[in-house]
């Protein structure tokens, strides 16, 4: 039986709202607390070599889910189990400054990823050279275009080579030239990746690559299966 690399016990997670009312009448401000379930009894285990791909509408979870298993937010109540070395592409390009030039930025998203500086030099010329920008990499960031700035993220991002890869929607980042070059970049990470956690609208492409699909629905677990019969589950929800 395949090893498990990530047990999700009982997880629950909730988010403090703060609403202010102020009150002329009595020139004070009345504060009322109120907690938002994010997550609520998240019971999940993917085996090593699994790709699993997570799916429900905008709000459900999913990447709140993806950012507890990569240990980014811990939960309220329950336990995360996680084997391995994780790399988690989201928000490609987080911490860039626009003061410095993009060899430097690429050093310092290359340290919040978990790479030393001595590993970071090792690579760094195959991550200008995947990002294409070699002309533009010792130029400040705040030059750099939308698209420049999403290539020279994925190429940093994608250099890494975890055991445990989770990806939440960066599939096909960048300007149009550079969307099928990251697209295919990112499968490879998938195909080389011990064990990968998908979170994506792509349904075709999580049908075709994952082994199961799990179902989200207001912060619970709908269901958990097989690709095409969840993804069948997810057009009969009520989604209002």
């Amino acid at each position: 039986m395949s090893e498990t690399v990530i047990k999700l016990n009982n997880i629950s997670l909730d988010y403090p709202k703060h609403k202010h009312i102020l009150s002329l009448l009595i020139n004070k401000i009345k504060e009322n607390h109120q907690n938002f379930s994010a997550l609520r009894d998240i019971n999940l285990e993917i085996k090593k070599g699994e790709i699993i791909g997570i799916i429900g509408n905008n709000g459900c979870g999913k990447s709140t889910l993806l950012r507890i298993i990569a240990g980014i937010i811990p939960p309220n109540e329950g336990e995360c189990l996680v084997a391995g070395k994780i790399s988690l592409l989201a928000g490609l390009g987080t911490g860039f400054s626009n003061h410095q030039t993009g060899r430097e930025n690429a050093m310092l998203y290359g340290s919040i990823l978990g790479y030393s500086e001595s590993q970071m030099i090792e690579i760094l010329p195959l991550i200008v050279e995947f990002s294409g920008l070699q002309e533009f990499i010792e130029e400040p960031l705040r030059t750099y275009s939308a698209g420049m700035k999403a290539r020279l993220g994925l190429a940093v991002a994608s250099a890494i080579e975890p055991e445990i890869l989770l990806i939440d929607e960066v599939l096909g980042v960048g300007d149009p030239n550079f969307k099928e070059k990251s697209t295919d970049r990112i499968m490879e990470m998938v195909s080389d990746a011990g064990t990968v956690v998908i979170v994506s609208h792509s349904f075709g492409m999580l049908s075709n690559v994952c082994d199961r699909i799990v179902l989200m629905e207001k912060g619970k677990i709908h269901s958990v299966g097989d690709p095409k019969e969840v993804i069948k589950q997810y057009y009969q929800l009520d989604k209002w």
